[in-house]
């Protein structure tokens, strides 16, 4: 039976994600010319709090969308069994804009190399940021790094981060490490 240890739960995620929105308003300002995209499946859920924590102290109607990258992951057609794709919603163009891509955990960044590819359907931003939750560092397989992160967690290979959030069903948010 795999072993949970509790790395993170309830207030320090909300203090998280305040710290993480006020870095993103101190480089983005106004928001103007910025859209956040939340990355299917779990990454919608921290992108939803971050866009209704930057929405409430700024007053700014920054537009939220959802990607999903299942068909532009690498590993697609290798699995035993097939990948059952989510919902994209992304009801604005990304040409040239300033992208924040937010996912739950970054571990080897090919599900992010997977999000770049698939936003190229909606334009070419001027620029991506990636915004994570739990950056699994000593697991990454692409150079992909995070401009803004929440923590840094060190893991084996063999080792997962396991994120339960309330929109989810789970009685409270808790972010675990399994071995």
């Amino acid at each position: 039976m795999p072993q949970k240890r509790l790395i993170l739960n309830s207030p320090l995620l909300e203090i998280m994600t305040s710290r993480l929105c006020q870095q993103l308003i101190e480089n983005h300002q106004d928001f103007a010319n910025s859209v956040v995209m939340g990355l299917q499946p779990r990454g919608i859920y921290f992108a939803e709090r971050v866009i209704a924590e930057l929405r409430e102290k700024t007053g700014q109607n920054i537009p939220l969308g959802y990607l999903d990258a299942t068909f532009y992951r690498d590993d697609f057609r290798r699995r035993d069994s097939p990948l059952l794709p989510n919902k994209t919603s992304v009801p604005f163009l990304i040409e040239g804009k300033r992208v924040i891509l937010i996912d739950d955990v970054l571990a080897s960044g090919r599900m992010v190399r997977a999000a770049l590819d698939a936003m190229t359907a909606f334009g070419r931003p001027k620029m991506i940021e990636l915004m994570v939750l739990i950056d699994r560092r000593y697991n990454r397989e692409l150079p992909i790094e995070p401009d803004y992160v929440g923590m840094k967690v060190s893991t084996l290979e063999s080792q997962r981060v396991k994120v339960e959030w309330k929109e989810q069903g789970f009685d409270a948010d808790h972010i675990w490490m399994v071995d």
